[in-house]
């Protein structure tokens, strides 16, 4: 599979904007935006300096982390293919800085068939319906393999999401990327997100994840934006060490 992610590494500026739904597109190029009103999105109170330290941190600690960490991921990479032949990665497009949609990596730890297992279960099932209802995952998901239930306690999944950080649509801090269909939730607060890059971590990943609501998640997301700072986020990076190792809320 070749992955063409468009690497843009532009920092997100104060704005005044629109959205026009151009619809999904083709995952490589896609820089959409969102059909919505204009607003005023808030911006974080750091300077250029601190803006630039923190892309210059983003950039050289996953650029690190990847080279240390490639023997690790090319041998995870055997077992999932292992476990559930077929594709490596799930790219899906999540809502980044200013709306701008991109192409989000994850190791794929699903069936091939995913999207017709959760149609089924959700069609079957009363309860698992109020729990995607509720939240858009499921606590025992039948889409999940065997390994992939492991990797994604251990939120290895999530790792190539390195080279996210590198072509500027994340930063190692901040809220976790989103998807079209959750912006509803966000309500008023979208704004707020859409004035820092999503994250690999954030606050909410080390508050608890998923045995935290939905509108706690969403006020997390505020108050990193209100506080954002270098130190801050390096705070953050502090706790998601031992949050990770315990897989606290994890699923």
């Amino acid at each position: 599979m070749s992955l063409d992610l468009d690497c843009i590494a532009a920092e997100p500026e104060s704005v005044d904007f629109h959205y026009r739904d151009l619809g999904d597109g083709p995952y490589p190029r896609a820089r959409r935006r969102l059909a919505t009103v204009a607003f005023k999105a808030p911006v974080p109170a750091i300077g250029a300096w601190e803006a630039g330290l923190i892309r210059a941190f983003d950039v050289v600690s996953a650029s690190l982390l990847l080279v240390a960490m490639l023997p690790f991921l090319v041998l995870l990479a055997i077992a999932l293919q292992i476990d559930s032949p077929g594709r490596l990665f799930f790219v899906q497009m999540r809502v980044g800085a200013k709306g701008v949609m991109f192409p989000c990596l994850k190791f794929r730890t699903m069936v091939a068939n995913a999207d017709e297992v959760l149609a089924r279960q959700l069609e079957q099932c009363q309860a698992s319906r109020e729990e995607w209802a509720n939240d858009f995952k499921l606590r025992n998901d039948p889409r999940v393999t065997r390994l992939g239930r492991i990797v994604r306690r251990l939120s290895l999944d999530e790792l190539p999401q390195l080279l996210n950080i590198i072509c500027g649509h994340m930063s190692v801090v901040g809220p976790r990327p989103i998807v079209r269909a959750e912006i509803e939730r966000y309500g008023r607060f979208f704004a707020s997100y859409c004035s820092v890059k999503p994250g690999l971590t954030g606050l909410w990943q080390v508050s608890g994840r998923n045995d935290v609501t939905y509108h706690e998640r969403v006020m997390l997301d505020v108050q990193y934006v209100e506080n954002k700072s270098f130190l801050a986020d390096i705070a953050i990076v502090m706790r998601t060490i031992p949050a990770v190792a315990m897989a606290k809320g994890s699923y």
